[in-house]
């Protein structure tokens, strides 16, 4: 039974062709969307990578790269089969082609709704990964005169001023951690010496925080340090006031941001989705009924066009039985006596050698 069957005339088939060739580059540039949005979304976690503690969300964006490439070259294919599907003398060559872009366009329709899924299924991975990202460039803040964690002080500090946002939860994170180099402390002063001897891990702490901490829209000048002594500052309460800081945590704030950017791209990609089935599906009526006005003998005559030459079912017992026949090209059938050929061959062979040697004596 065939599924889907139209009736095409000729200039159904023209118009068919001139619409699909539309529908085609409209695909391109859907593919170079995504292109553009994968590379976006690689170079904004690149830029960030000092604050993660794993790279499993780069999964989203390098296959929306490899994606937006493959469809950028499938589509521009279809374009020049839709150019070529009215010519008799030109057509042909694409037919072989054909079955391997329509595996290769689904493939693509596939891997998007992966896409899809992964964006929602990796908010864990990203929570938990900027956690201890984070939580290391805080605690390393101050070593900048240690390779390869010299550029932590600046990517903290510019990271906090860009998002607005303080610590790792809040900034009382850094509260926690000693983030003054020792050697800008003076070992002398009587109020660093008990600092430092008030604590096991003799670290220098403080009630303090780093200047990219303070919000430049309060009125207030910045309070940095003793942020928890009333008495330190003039008409100030730390239970009331703001502390003229930033309230919100880093890991919240990038959270908001790459989930914001991986979430815009579902609807964009649900959409890419139902562009490439349509390319799909018209490529394959163009296909089938181009296919049946080449074997009238009046080309121009009408012609029927579908999806499935059977129905699903048979379709797919037709896939399943090829598939398992190319499985077992090139292994060996065993003879009636459960020997392989070539063994049933040697022990011929043999044979015939034992007969000779026993007539010649």
């Amino acid at each position: 039974m065939v599924l889907l069957k139209l009736k095409f005339t000729q200039q159904r088939r023209v118009r068919l062709a001139q619409g699909l060739w539309l529908l085609s580059w409209l695909a391109v540039v859907c593919g170079t969307f995504i292109f553009c949005l994968g590379v976006y979304l690689k170079t904004e976690l690149i830029r960030r990578a000092e604050v993660m503690d794993n790279t499993e969300i780069h999964v989203v964006p390098n296959i929306l790269i490899m994606v937006g490439l493959a469809s950028i070259g499938t589509n521009w294919f279809a374009s020049r089969v839709c150019q070529d599907s009215l010519d008799a003398s030109r057509f042909p060559r694409w037919k072989m082609l054909l079955m391997v872009w329509f595996a290769v366009a689904a493939l693509l329709c596939y891997l998007l709704i992966i896409v899809v899924v992964l964006s929602y299924a990796l908010q864990g991975h990203l929570e938990e990964s900027l956690k201890v990202g984070l939580r290391n460039g805080i605690r390393f803040y101050k070593d900048t005169d240690v390779p390869g964690r010299c550029f932590q002080k600046e990517t903290i500090d510019r990271l906090q001023m860009e998002f607005r946002c303080c610590g790792n939860n809040n900034f009382k994170d850094w509260f926690e951690v000693q983030w003054v180099n020792n050697r800008y402390l003076d070992f002398t002063s009587k109020e660093v010496k008990d600092r430092i001897r008030s604590n096991v891990d003799s670290r220098y702490l403080l009630d303090g925080v780093p200047f990219s901490c303070c919000n430049p829209a309060s009125p207030r000048p910045c309070l940095q340090y003793h942020l928890t002594d009333n008495s330190a500052h003039y008409s100030y309460d730390y239970h009331a006031e703001e502390l003229n800081l930033f309230t919100r945590g880093c890991r919240e704030a990038l959270i908001k941001y790459y989930m914001g950017l991986m979430n815009s791209t579902g609807p964009g990609v649900l959409s890419v989705i139902l562009i490439q089935m349509s390319v799909i599906l018209s490529m394959r009526f163009l296909q089938t009924a181009v296919e049946g006005a080449m074997a009238l003998e009046n080309p121009e005559e009408d012609s029927e066009g579908y999806l499935l030459e059977k129905g699903v079912k048979e379709t797919m017992e037709d896939l399943k039985a090829k598939a398992l026949a190319m499985l077992k090209f090139g292994q060996v059938e065993p003879n009636a006596d459960g020997e392989a050929p070539e063994d049933a061959e040697k022990g011929a062979d043999n044979t015939e050698e034992k007969a000779a040697s026993s007539a010649a004596s």
